[in-house]
């Protein structure tokens, strides 16, 4: 995995191939390759866009079926809910070359609870704003 933030950019890759080399011979052999490359651009009040698609290659599969070369993009938006921070985003991509029979889109819907490592000045802060909203909230009835 590689990754650079210059600026409002994120640009970045990641990269595996998973194979089998050993085992019984009555499976079959597995040799597939993920490649995502990433590149978000940083709007205001935490909104990005973003270009996020997952080539894939089974380089076991005969020629015409051997990739997924998806294209297109999304937007999200990295907020709060309460005091918990969430990473909200929604994606669409087309396959440009896909296996027959496979699907020709993809849509990728996700909700990332984030857990930042926090300085002790962030800590205090945090709580201090919890305390005054415990305390401008009404006392509950019994």
């Amino acid at each position: 995995m590689v990754l650079a933030q210059p600026g409002k950019w994120t640009l970045g890759a990641l990269v595996n191939n998973v194979f089998s080399f050993a085992g019984q011979s009555s499976r079959p052999d597995v040799n597939q390759m993920l490649f995502q490359y990433f590149i978000n651009y940083n709007l205001k009040h935490g909104y990005y866009i973003t270009w996020q698609p997952t080539l894939t290659a089974n380089w076991e599969a005969e020629n015409g079926g051997r990739w997924v070369v998806p294209f297109g993009g999304g937007v999200g938006r990295i907020m709060k809910l309460g005091f918990q921070p969430l990473n909200l985003t929604a994606q669409f991509y087309g396959n440009a070359v896909h296996p027959p029979g496979a699907s020709p889109w993809g849509m990728r819907l996700q909700i990332a609870f984030l857990f930042p490592k926090l300085t002790k000045q962030q800590e205090k802060m945090m709580l201090e704003q919890k305390l005054k909203q415990m305390d401008a909230e009404p006392p509950q009835k019994k």
